[in-house]
């Protein structure tokens, strides 16, 4: 069995998560208390209670889900499982690199609460929108984009066959849902995100994140880490630096970066953190590979891979 570790991006969060492992593990709860410390508010209140409104806000969203993810990732190492690769889209990235030791998971909090500032401040709240395309695509779905006429629309994310995310200027967002629906799309679902990301609004964000991992410390990973923006393994500091500024005004290739994982010999995916998301797009993507996920339960988990 070769295993990877896969981590949930903006999306997966929702009010409770991360409860049934504060609860049972003293790991858990000190990555909650570590978090909280760092960042002046109580996680794990915010996580298990909401409100629903602030949670979804994307500069508490990004710490919250790196914390949930990383509690349960600590659990899992615990237990003794290691992975042959580790991958997340987008803000799942972060909590790959810090599950791959490249960066300090304190670092990761302040940096991903810093990277929720950028992206909103890059686009005010509630101009921009998110939406999942389900039933076209890619080529038919670039071909929407490039018809709608209200402004800025592009694809965010290659999720899977069948469901591509795209982002940009609210108008444009529901005009491309309206047409892709002309065009044959099965459902058009907008996200609860309150920031486009992985388009060209993120640029000014972009240059700011830059700045500000000149400041923090880069380890080379101990794990092959995957990453977003080029479906690549990726093995210095510099590359993947590269990369978390490139994933933010970019396309993600989630979808290829799971096809490259399963050529290089993977048969085993976690989804470690809240949420099924990613398994139930890698049963799209490939249903011949095991998929487990830390919220389903633990022992469950390491009872499936021993």
């Amino acid at each position: 069995m070769s295993m990877a570790f896969i981590f949930p991006g903006q999306g997966s969060q929702y009010v409770g998560m991360g409860k049934a492992l504060h609860e049972e593990y003293r790991v858990a709860r000190e990555t909650f208390e570590e978090a909280s410390e760092l960042l002046g508010y109580d996680v794990a209140a915010l996580c298990f209670d909401g409100p629903k409104e602030e949670l979804n806000r994307t500069f508490r969203t990004q710490p919250c889900l790196l914390t949930a993810s990383i509690a349960a990732h600590r659990v899992l190492t615990a237990k003794g499982l290691a992975p042959s690769a580790v991958a997340g889209p987008s803000l799942g990235e972060y909590s790959a690199l810090v599950a791959a030791e490249v960066i300090e998971f304190r670092d990761a909090v302040l940096l991903t609460e810093k990277r929720g500032r950028f992206m909103q401040a890059a686009v005010p709240e509630s101009t921009g929108l998110m939406a999942a395309i389900l039933g076209l695509q890619r080529e038919q779905m670039d071909e929407v984009c490039l018809s709608v006429n209200s402004g800025y629309v592009s694809p965010a994310n290659y999720n899977c066959p069948g469901q591509i995310v795209i982002a940009g200027k609210r108008e444009a967002v529901e005009e491309a849902m309206r047409l892709a629906k002309e065009a044959g799309a099965k459902r058009t679902i907008p996200l609860a995100v309150s920031a486009p990301s992985h388009c060209a609004l993120m640029i000014e964000a972009s240059i700011k994140l830059a700045e500000e991992l000149r400041h923090i410390h880069f380890n080379p990973p101990e794990v092959p880490i995957v990453n977003n923006a080029d479906a690549m393994f990726l093995n210095t500091v510099d590359s993947i630096k590269a990369s978390l500024v490139k994933q933010l005004d970019s396309t993600l290739l989630w979808e290829d970066s799971v096809r490259n994982m399963i050529d290089s010999g993977i048969d085993t995916f976690i989804e470690v953190g809240p949420g099924k998301v990613l398994s139930g797009l890698i049963k799209r993507i490939a249903p011949e590979v095991t998929t487990f996920n830390t919220d389903a339960g633990i022992e469950q988990v390491v009872k499936g891979t021993n």
